[in-house]
């Protein structure tokens, strides 16, 4: 038997086309399998993209079975998940029965997931723009481990895209970053096939493209025509085809596509000074000269793929624009409307007999011995990875035993708290690192910004270090454990995904935390949920927060954000009154990160300064515990009596009104218990673990509610506690905002969304139905 190394090199493009061809049936019939033999009974459609990933099976075919290494990761494109199921298969990482779960419960996944399939995928895809950029994110944070902990092999980091993706802003924002262009292992290939879902996009848009990536500092490299076109170009009239073809509309191109052979000789030509020569060039091929000409484009030609390959220059970040057909290989190839389009029973006969294959028996694999099997074979070899060995994150204070005094606000400290975790524990403090878009020093990072410096690729100059006048240090260099981006903040929680990601991805844990102004937080959302889905484990603190802000105005004072952190999965929200609750519930939130176990955490905090002795933090050490215990379970009584008429619920800054409206109360009679709610998501888990629906820790309820009425106050939509009427049934008013702020100072704002402490007075009597 002969080995792949003893074939000629001439005859190995041949082998790669004949893997090509079955990737595409494999793709194809996965899909075909999900929507028209599996049993469904709901009728409802499966779904499936065979022209999308027909699209890419060249590209990816070659990716696989010449260019990629172990070292190496590649982020798919959502659509062209069935082209790497395909893949895994042929490389033995898949069985044939797999091939039959694509979208079925427990099965293969719609899209990449490295948490959901059976095979991981390098990266998970599927919300657009997010799953492009993410190598990027996946680069900085391998270079950030192997500089401060464990050495990491530099692969390259692949981004496989389509073209219409790249309409997406979030994925500008992170070329554009200052901090990419360092980034040599950043290698994208567009999959420029002209389609979007709905049309066939009607600008030329490469040399657009080719500019902003350029302008970025990227390296651009076209594949633009295959082999056949090429051949063509260099016959008489064969520079005006290129001319026509070149300067043709996207719509016509993909029409003519569509045409037969006699309609296309009559078309092709146009209506020109040159068509007569070209009309002259095209009559002289016979039919499917033609039609494989036309089709001849550099992203489904392996030859021109393999040059763009060995172009990629590694000193700087590559994007490589293949240009392809959508549904290359198919019937549907071209058709505006193929994006989710099906092939016909006929048609899936008539590609299983152009395969050689069997739409009956459809998961063959490729004969032992024979070249294709041989390629499989050596690409499973070359791509095999040495199982990552875990690190066990550092153990994390649970109590660092300082007790605030004086006025502070919580936004003030997080900086505290992690200057003392470095200082009391300096291996977890180690592993914390630090991220914000811009606003370091609005956020009070500036200390701890000072003390561990900034993180870069290399040691740059600080050219205000003799400056008696600055006050934030600004030192570069590759020990920093802060990382500083532009002002965007899908690239803060996109890079804060893949540092939460390393524990599993490169067996070194980190503790990440991101700082960003919490009106943002919804801008930041969907792609720091994406991140938790893929396995990232972060903190994301918000802050400032809520018409806490009052000077401001509307635009920077966030509403809704307490209500999206008790409904984010993965994750536990906090929102702290206090200095020392704060600190508690960060150490508990760095504490769950890094494992296979572990959860996320989002933190809102203020800048309204509180009087610390409010807290009543005990002395006892016991009771301390005690009281730490209640902070990170969900809240504390911070006032309670023996037999009260109505309990104030608050959370947050709004701490203080609160006990301001309990001591008014008093003096008209009426006996108000006050609890301090630090995570009104823990106190839902328990409320549904009462009720059968989750096996959460039930105790901090008892804990916390009387059985008397209810008021609810929060710097946040009121709906936000609105479920704990449930708990006590015994009536309810809940206090919050739910307009648009405005500026003003703070007791203006206070009284205007009816959260100051006279409503919080007016509420209570109502629900004690009081006088």
């Amino acid at each position: 038997m002969t080995t792949l190394s003893e074939r000629t090199t001439a005859t190995d493009l041949d082998v790669l086309r004949s893997v090509e061809q079955r990737v595409l049936w494999l793709s194809t019939a996965i899909v075909d399998h999900a929507n028209r033999v599996r049993p469904n009974a709901s009728g409802l459609k499966v779904g499936g993209h065979q022209a999308s990933s027909a699209s890419i099976t060249s590209i990816m075919t070659a990716l696989y079975f010449e260019h990629l290494r172990p070292e190496d990761r590649v982020s798919v494109k959502p659509h062209a998940s069935p082209v790497l199921h395909a893949i895994e298969y042929l490389l033995g990482q898949l069985d044939a029965d797999a091939l039959t779960t694509l979208r079925s419960f427990g099965g293969l996944q719609s899209y990449p997931s490295r948490t959901k399939d059976p095979v991981p995928a390098d990266y998970s895809t599927g919300s657009v723009g997010i799953g492009a950029t993410a190598p990027i994110w996946g680069a900085l944070s391998r270079r950030y481990v192997g500089g401060h902990f464990a050495e990491q092999p530099l692969g390259r980091q692949y981004s496989l895209v389509g073209d219409a993706e790249l309409d997406e802003g979030a994925v500008w924002e992170a070329i554009c970053d200052p901090m990419v262009t360092a980034l040599g292992e950043i290698v994208w290939i567009v999959d420029f096939n002209r389609q979007s879902l709905d049309r066939v996009v009607p600008v030329l848009a490469a040399d657009r493209m080719r500019a902003l990536f350029t302008a970025a500092g990227w390296q651009v490299i076209t594949a633009k025509y295959g082999a056949a076109l090429e051949a063509l170009f260099r016959r008489p009239g064969g520079e005006a085809l290129r001319d026509r073809i070149d300067t043709m509309t996207n719509a016509e191109y993909q029409r003519l596509l569509r045409h037969t052979p006699d309609r296309l000789r009559s078309l092709l030509p146009g209506d020109g000074p040159d068509a007569s020569r070209i009309s002259s060039l095209v009559s002289d091929l016979d039919d499917e000269e033609l039609v494989t000409a036309l089709r001849s484009l550099g992203g489904h030609d392996h030859a021109a793929l393999r040059a763009a390959f060995a172009e990629i220059d590694d000193s700087r970040p590559t994007v490589i624009i293949a240009y392809t057909v959508k549904g290359h290989g198919l019937p549907t190839a071209g058709h505006p409307q193929n994006h989710s389009a099906l092939l016909s029973g006929p048609q899936f006969e008539e590609l299983a007999e152009r395969s050689g294959m069997s739409a009956s028996q459809p998961w063959q694999r490729f004969t032992p011995g024979s070249a294709e099997e041989l390629l499989c074979r050596s690409a499973a070899a070359r791509l095999l990875r040495s199982p990552v060995a875990p690190t066990e994150p550092p153990a994390v204070p649970a109590d660092l035993g300082r007790t605030p005094s004086g006025t502070a606000t919580t936004q003030s400290a997080l900086g505290r708290t992690l200057l003392d975790l470095n200082r009391v524990a300096p291996e977890a403090g180690a592993r914390v690192v630090t991220v914000s878009p811009d606003v370091s020093s609005s956020t009070n990072l500036g200390g701890w910004v000072n003390k561990v410096g900034v993180w870069s690729t290399s040691e740059n100059v600080d050219w205000f270090a003799d400056d008696a006048e600055t006050i934030l240090h600004w030192r570069e260099r590759p020990t920093g454990r802060h990382i500083e981006l532009g002002i965007a903040e899908t690239n803060l929680v996109g890079l804060l995904g893949e540092l939460g990601a390393t524990w599993n991805r490169w067996g070194q844990p980190l503790l990440p935390i991101g700082v960003l102004y919490d009106p943002f937080v919804s801008r930041a959302l969907e792609p720091w949920s994406f991140g938790l889905y893929a396995g990232g484990q972060s903190i994301l603190v918000g802050t400032p927060s809520g018409v806490t802000l009052a000077p401001e105005g509307g635009a920077h004072q966030s509403i809704t954000t307490p209500s999206i952190g008790i409904e984010q999965p993965g994750c536990t929200t906090w929102e702290p009154a206090f200095a020392l609750d704060t600190e508690w519930c960060l150490l508990a939130a760095l504490g769950a990160l890094g494992k296979p176990d572990g959860t996320s955490a989002y933190l809102r905090l203020s800048t309204r300064p509180v009087d610390q002795t409010l807290a009543a933090v005990p002395s006892d050490p016991a009771a301390r515990e005690r009281r730490r215990r209640q902070v990170v379970a969900g809240g504390y009584p911070l006032r309670r009596n023996a037999s009260a008429d109505v309990t104030i619920v608050t959370m947050g800054a709004l701490v203080t009104e609160a006990l301001a409206a309990a001591d008014r109360l008093t003096a008209l009679g009426v006996t108000a218990d006050v609890v301090c709610l630090t995570s009104p998501d823990l106190v839902f888990r328990a409320v549904q673990a009462r009720r059968g629906r989750s096996d959460a820790p039930t105790w901090i309820l008892d804990t916390l509610f009387p059985a008397t009425p209810l008021v609810t106050v929060l710097d946040g939509h009121p709906h936000t506690l609105a479920f704990l009427a449930g708990v006590t049934g015994r009536g309810a008013v809940h206090l919050g905002v739910s307009a648009f702020g405005q500026s003003g100072d703070l007791d203006s704002v206070y009284r205007h969304h009816g959260i100051d402490t006279d409503s919080i007075v007016s509420a209570a009597l109502d629900v004690t139905a009081r006088p």
